[in-house]
């Protein structure tokens, strides 16, 4: 199974920025589909963020398009999450998640079997 490591949480003001990585411990990880999902106290885990296989294809959930962007890094094995206009709202943690099959959809967190041990997200306002 494939290790993965997050970084970059932490307490910005609303309307700051913040970029999480991703990193992973296999460089085949580009061949990888990989997302960003979040979970706040008392909330389910939502979607946030997904790359497809070699980058092709980006996804994002309503609530953070035109505001985040994920990215694959040139190491190949790093995966970014650059979220800008931060709101109250977007105070959760942050998990990296990795599919490594063909199969599922990449809004749904049953598709990954990788994740992360998530990093802390909060927005005050």
């Amino acid at each position: 199974q494939v290790q993965l490591v997050e970084s970059g949480g932490g307490l910005v003001e609303a309307g700051g920025s913040l970029r999480l990585s991703c990193a992973a411990s296999e460089r085949t990880y580009n061949n990888y589909a990989m997302g960003w999902f979040r979970q706040a106290p008392g909330k389910e885990r939502e979607f946030v963020a997904a790359i497809s296989t070699h980058g092709v294809g980006k996804y994002y959930a309503d609530s953070v398009r035109g505001r985040f962007t994920i990215s694959r890094g040139d190491a190949r094995n790093t995966v970014f999450l650059q979220m800008n206009w931060l709101e109250p709202d977007d105070t959760a943690v942050y998990y990296c998640a990795l599919r490594s099959g063909d199969g599922g959809s990449l809004y749904e967190f049953r598709s990954y079997d990788s994740w992360g041990q998530g990093t802390q997200v909060t927005v005050s306002s």
